[in-house]
């Protein structure tokens, strides 16, 4: 006989059924509001970097690398156009001041100092023949004022004598007046003659003037002339080290061209250029500092170029004196930095590639126990090679995170594991 089975409930038939349909429900619910809440993503704390928000000392210095170079490099320029006999110094060597780097030949150089040298002498000929020829006019000046001195000096007598006769009666008035008149002219001649003598004495003495002049200004054309084989050997205008010849034996080179170069080693400069962004605010006389074995040695911007070239512009810094470190080498480079400023309070965070990513817009910022993260903006003001100054967005004692910004995509929370 068939026995009746009792009829089971709905829910407990279609039991399997409801529970997919919750699942599902339940999907689709999480679904949804992740969709319309903050996008998640949970990071590694080991996979970032963290750090506090806080005041401190900040400096505004730019770190760049820079190279060793000398404190001058000097041009050694061809004093005398010439071809190029022998190269007697070598590319590197030290020079003294004076030491020859090479020789030149000019045999029309050579030509003309003989043809000068030749009108010297004829001139010097010359000068001397006028020179006697004055001191015999002088001599013979003098001797016709001495004659007629001794002239003057037998008419004086005469006169006298003939006034004493003229006095005892043997000589007439008439005679003594010629006597008298005789006199006289000779006196006035003899004036007359002194005269003379005195203004040919000051003419000959402004001729010897003349002609010594022209006879120094003959010799010193001559030495000039003759100072120009000097040229012909190139030396080395200060002590240092030839960095170069460019020229080679048999080469003709025209006077003023450049030779060689020599750096001068007794001091050294530090080369580097900066980005376009510092123009305004690198000036002469900025500190810096390079650290080398574990030693701070202070420099100065001796020399800033403004003119920008490739986004960059050259700036030179010399050591501070009796700083220098040891086995300084040209060519040898440094990472340097130079202060844009004196050391300021300031509220600052610790440098990170979020500012690559976020252009300093924004950050992640931590909550009181650090398993989140959320988007804040931020705004940055100055920066230094360790840490960049806040200006917005944040209060000292928050916690952000300042790397592994590549691997957050757009996620606006972080869940910190």
């Amino acid at each position: 006989m068939d026995i009746q089975l009792e009829k089971k409930p709905w829910y407990i038939r279609y039991r399997y059924h409801l529970l997919g349909g919750t699942a599902f429900l339940g999907l689709l619910v999480y679904v949804i509001v992740l969709s319309l809440g903050p996008r998640r993503l949970r990071v590694s704390l080991d996979d970032i970097q963290i750090c506090e928000v806080k005041n401190d000392k900040f400096l505004e210095y730019v770190d760049v690398e820079g190279l060793v170079q000398p404190i001058l490099t000097i041009l050694v320029n061809a004093g005398e156009a010439g071809s190029v006999q022998r190269i007697v110094a070598e590319e590197g060597s030290l020079l003294q001041q004076g030491d020859t780097i090479l020789v030149l030949d000019n045999p029309e150089l050579l030509r003309d100092i003989e043809d000068q040298r030749d009108e010297w002498e004829k001139q010097l000929f010359t000068y001397r023949e006028k020179e006697i020829e004055m001191e015999q006019q002088r001599i013979t000046l003098q001797k016709q004022a001495l004659q007629t001195e001794y002239e003057l000096e037998k008419l004086r007598k005469t006169f006298e004598l003939d006034k004493e006769e003229f006095r005892m009666g043997v000589k007439s008035k008439a005679q003594l007046d010629v006597a008298e008149a005789e006199y006289r002219f000779k006196l006035e001649t003899a004036r007359l003659e002194r005269e003379s003598l005195r203004h040919d004495s000051t003419v000959n003495l402004i001729r010897r003037d003349l002609l010594r002049n022209d006879r120094e200004r003959e010799r010193k054309k001559y030495e000039r002339t003759r100072r120009r084989l000097d040229g012909l050997v190139v030396t080395a205008p200060v002590g240092g080290q030839l960095s170069f010849v460019k020229v080679v034996p048999g080469q003709q080179v025209a006077a003023t061209e450049n030779l060689a170069e020599v750096k001068v080693l007794d001091q050294y400069k530090i080369h580097t250029s900066l980005s376009e962004y510092y123009v305004d605010r690198v000036t002469t006389g900025l500190p810096a500092a390079i650290t080398y074995q574990g030693r701070r040695y202070p420099l100065r911007v001796s020399k800033v170029v403004p003119e920008v070239k490739g986004r960059t512009f050259d700036v030179d810094l010399v050591f501070a004196a009796d700083s220098l470190p040891d086995n300084l080498r040209v060519g040898k480079s440094f990472r340097v930095q130079i202060e844009l400023g004196q050391p300021e309070e300031a509220l600052v965070i610790r440098r990170g590639d979020f500012y690559q990513s976020t252009a300093g817009q924004w950050i992640y910022k931590l909550n009181a126990d650090r398993t989140r993260a959320r988007r804040v903006s931020l705004g940055i003001g100055r920066q230094n090679p360790q840490q960049y100054e806040v200006t917005d967005g944040l209060q000292p004692g928050d916690w952000v995170i300042t790397t592994g910004y590549s691997n957050f995509g757009e996620a606006e929370e972080l869940v910190i594991k």
